[in-house]
């Protein structure tokens, strides 16, 4: 939960909240609040908390939805390169993938949403469902790279079909280190889709960042 915490600088306050959590500087989030000086000197208020705040908050909101479906469930959370992986598994899990996933994604949305509503920042979350989307995501990576083979030995361009922004930087990575072949995204909204295209160039970036 949301701590606040005081000092004569933000840096002081830090320092406080570092104590309180048991943890370094680097783990600690923080909203400055109020930051005045007065008669007696300066005085800094903090907000602050940790990702397990957020992991805590990310489960709760989850778990209080999903019963708004007449669900039960339990997940497993993981940090993994500073995503937020929460694999949830239910007595429905069709119920909340949805058809071709749709339901799965609005709740990432909401979910998302939420958190960065809570506090005041975003956090890069992928919520799965009983490892849905991992194995989609390598089912795509198998059909995104024999497309690009196809590419590689006929040297003309192809385009997939339309994917979620997850699902497009998935194929972006995958594709990266291939010779020859660059990835560029097409379109807009549901309609934004992936060109596989073949070049000579050198590669000069590892994978295409997707919003």
């Amino acid at each position: 939960m949301k701590t606040k915490f005081s000092g004569k600088t933000i840096e002081e306050a830090i320092d406080k909240a570092c104590e309180e959590f048991n943890i370094d500087a680097e783990y600690v989030y923080y909203t400055v609040l109020e930051e005045k000086k007065g008669l007696f000197g300066k005085k800094v208020e903090i907000e602050a908390y940790t990702i397990t705040d957020v992991i805590e908050f990310a489960e709760a909101y989850i778990i209080k939805n999903i019963k708004n479906y007449g669900l039960e469930g339990s997940m497993e959370t993981t940090l993994e390169e500073g995503v937020l992986k929460i694999n949830l598994d239910t007595t429905h899990n069709s119920i909340l993938i949805g058809k071709n996933g749709r339901t799965l994604q609005a709740i990432n949305s909401v979910v998302r949403n939420a958190i960065s509503s809570a506090f005041g920042r975003r956090y890069r979350i992928l919520l799965d469902i009983s490892t849905y989307k991992e194995e989609k995501y390598e089912k795509i990576t198998r059909m995104a790279r024999r497309i690009a083979r196809e590419v590689q030995k006929s040297k003309i361009n192809a385009k997939l079909d339309p994917m979620t922004s997850d699902e497009r930087r998935i194929v972006h990575n995958a594709l990266s280190a291939m010779r020859n072949i660059k990835t560029e995204s097409s379109g807009s909204g549901q309609k934004r889709q992936i060109n596989i295209i073949y070049t000579e160039e050198k590669k000069t970036k590892v994978a295409e960042e997707e919003n």
